[in-house]
């Protein structure tokens, strides 16, 4: 994808969408370009600009930049800021896009056009996309879209359904239409501003239209709005820092008057930080009543999802059938991924025979049969659990019971030092902490963010399903609870809560030692259920089962073939027959030279060698292993690797190598451990700054150790072995 700046310097024919999150805006903009980026019935899945190419007509082309959602140009997060830096780059760039198509969640107009009529204010055209139409019409609370667009003195407002596809033609041939033939809006700003207003903001939008040179309506809204917030005036310190054309006495003088303008608007009476609000809101009441829209009905009844609300947003039922969801969804994993497991294993052992059989002997079959068919083999066997573990994550998005857990979660959430808004990153970081760290852009306090960022990769991602699935598929029995559970599905679902757990305590202390004046508040949009669609379900669990197949799978295949080098030389002349080649290798006294230091935890250079490699990525782990013990067999077939655990034995003593005890340890070291290094430069990136990646590293890694010493000690203190 080309980045905004990019565009901008080649002068490309480009729009760009904005809306309030939750609009639908994401869903349009794949449906504008073909691509497919996460969209979900929850506010702020997008938190960072996306690029795409939408085709118009067979002449006509565009490039189409994809913004968070955000409810005002006055920015309150780090997301929305995104936003608001972004506008002032167009207004003081080059070349600003050539239409702003403004997502309107038409289920709620008021709200809605309180965004677009600011974007009304910036003299470029805007084309009113009128999503969730099914909905609405449901009620029969349309609007003429030709009324709306002639009090708006928009250039088109359009119906459209993301969810049955209808109207994004007529879309695109309005877009065309408008960069063909702009439409210019009013001069003036059309909000009624009382004379003492007028007054009070004359100086400021004097100072707008001289050193900016912006047009009598932008210059007005600008100076309304730079008095509403301070970030409003540290976007334009931070375009001056972007090499904006600013100088420092500019800077100066914005600030000098707008201290003067606000300090004066409250001598008579106003509140600077609400004027801008309550006049476009009273200016939209306006539009919509000359629009026609329907008058306000009594509510007699409740509506479904109010209903529904009752239940499972109550204070007690509700945490215990979200935590009832957790346990269905980890007992699912097991429970129906066992066929296909079984279908892939298979496959691999035929693969890894087929080449047994034509492939000469030599290096070429032992790398192919010992490194790349045993250790990328073995990591695939797991990708049903993990499409079914983002199956049912999706659903919960994309139902909008996420945003509900977020609203039942905020009260434990803000005890423990979080916020409510901490909910959705950390769900996500059960699929993987990446994204989640991204999400945590939504949090406008940056110590709940940053205390969220720091707790949120021990909430075990799916690259430490494969490992968890390996040690419970080989050491933990299947046998019911209760009639209803399996003991192998109850041992992942504590896995997961211990990781939850642990976040939410080490959040409450990192509280106790960042600091931050002020207080954030949560304010969510509560969006209505809905039926999840298949189409953006069954793209989810694509989608994520790529990024495991062909992202992971470089990274294992890289280190595969790393790693059956190093474990199949030096090759000796002369061995011991009752000593295994393997442990003279390189990676053989590689792990023989960590094995003491990581003896307590009961693991031996085995898994040492894999702790090691892990470092890249943790299903690493599970190739590690694999590709040891297909050198280790020497070739003769594709070793099955749960039962190549199970039946390892000591040389020395002839007693078995691991236990229960050893994978349980195993597995709460991969709880806590700072391993993925990709994660950390992600957070070195949010934070600007490598102190705090570091410091996850360190205190992660030692509760790793520590928690896995005390599982594996206490255990053997108790007669477990």
């Amino acid at each position: 994808m080309t980045s905004a700046s990019a565009m901008k310097d080649r002068g490309t024919n480009w729009i760009a969408l904005l809306g309030n999150p939750n609009s639908g805006k994401t869903a349009l903009f794949n449906l504008l370009t073909g691509l497919n980026q996460k969209v979900s019935n929850y506010p702020g899945i997008t938190v960072e600009r996306k690029i795409g190419h939408a085709v118009l007509s067979d002449q006509f082309q565009v490039e189409v930049l994809d913004l968070p959602g955000t409810y005002s140009l006055a920015p309150e997060s780090f997301d929305e800021r995104i936003v608001s830096e972004e506008i002032l780059s167009w207004l003081h760039g080059p070349s600003p896009p050539r239409v702003i198509v403004s997502v309107v969640d038409a289920s709620n107009l008021e709200r809605n056009l309180y965004l677009t009529s600011q974007l009304l204010d910036l003299n470029i055209p805007v084309v009113v996309a009128l999503t969730m139409m099914d909905l609405v019409e449901q009620n029969d609370h349309t609007i003429p879209p030709e009324k709306l667009c002639e009090e708006l003195e928009a250039a088109e407002v359009l119906h459209v359904s993301v969810r049955k596809n209808w109207g994004v033609k007529e879309l695109k041939e309005a877009i065309a239409r408008v960069i063909n033939e702009p439409v210019n809006g009013k001069s003036d700003l059309p909000l009624t501003l009382s004379g003492p207003v007028r007054s009070s903001l004359v100086h400021l939008t004097e100072f707008f239209k001289k050193e900016f040179g912006y047009g009598s309506r932008l210059a007005w809204a600008q100076a309304l709005r730079i008095i509403t917030r301070d970030s409003v005036l540290d976007g334009f310190l931070q375009a001056q820092l972007d090499g904006q054309k600013m100088g420092d006495e500019q800077i100066r003088d914005l600030q000098k008057l707008r201290d003067a303008s606000s300090a004066e608007l409250k001598s008579q009476g106003h509140h600077p930080k609400t004027l801008e609000a309550h006049l476009r809101y009273r200016w939209l009441d306006g539009v919509l009543n000359r629009a026609g829209k329907p008058r306000k009905l009594t509510v007699d009844r409740s509506t479904v999802s109010e209903k529904a609300d009752q239940i499972l947003t109550h204070p007690f039922l509700g945490p215990v059938i979200f935590i009832g969801l957790l346990t269905i969804m980890f007992q699912s994993i097991f429970t129906w991924a066992t066929v296909p497991m079984d279908w892939i294993t298979q496959g691999v052992a035929i693969l890894g025979e087929w080449v047994l059989v034509f492939l000469p002997a030599g290096m070429l079959r032992d790398l192919t049969v010992e490194g790349i068919i045993g250790g990328v083999g073995a990591i695939l066997i797991f990708l049903p659990q993990i499409m079914i573990l983002v199956f049912f994550m999706t659903l919960l998005e994309d139902s909008g019971y996420m945003a509900r857990v977020a609203f039942m979660l905020d009260h434990l959430m803000t005890k423990m030092g979080l916020h409510g808004r901490s909910v959705f990153p950390m769900m996500t970081g059960y699929a993987c902490a990446i994204p989640g760290i991204m999400a945590a852009r939504t949090i406008d306090s940056w110590k709940e963010r940053l205390v969220t960022i720091l707790v949120l990769p021990l909430m075990s991602c799916s690259a430490r399903l494969p490992v968890y699935a390996l040690m419970i598929g080989a050491f933990i029995p299947h046998k019911k609870v209760l009639g209803l559970f399996n003991t192998q599905g109850l041992t992942l679902v504590i896995m997961y809560l211990m990781g939850t757990v642990t976040a939410l305590v080490l959040a409450k202390i990192f509280s106790y030692f960042i600091h931050q004046k002020g207080q954030s508040s949560f304010i969510m949009e509560m969006p209505p259920y809905r039926l999840p669609l298949t189409r953006s379900v069954t793209r989810q669990v694509i989608l994520r089962s790529k990024l495991f197949v062909i992202n992971a799978g470089k990274i294992i295949m890289a280190i595969s073939i790393v790693l059956w080098f190093l474990a199949s030389y030096p090759k000796l002349e002369k061995t011991n027959e009752n000593i295994n080649p393997i442990h003279h290798s390189y990676a053989g006294k590689i792990g023989h030279a960590i094995e003491p230091f990581i003896k307590p935890l009961g693991f031996d250079w085995k898994i040492g060698i894999g702790l090691i490699t892990s470092f890249a990525a943790r299903e690493v782990m599970v190739t590690t292993l694999a590709t040891i013990y297909n050198v280790e067999a020497g070739g003769k077939d594709v070793v099955l690797l749960t039962q190549a655990l199970q039946e390892d034995k000591d040389p020395q003593t002839g007693e078995l190598v691991y236990s229960p005890l050893v994978a349980l340890s195993l597995m709460v070291f991969f709880v806590y451990a700072a391993q993925c290094m990709a994660t950390f430069a992600i957070v070195r990136n949010e934070t600007n700054t490598w102190k705090w990646p570091f410091f996850m590293i360190f205190y992660m890694n030692a509760l790793a150790y520590l928690a896995s010493l005390c599982v594996y000690q206490g255990g053997q203190l108790l007669g477990f072995s």
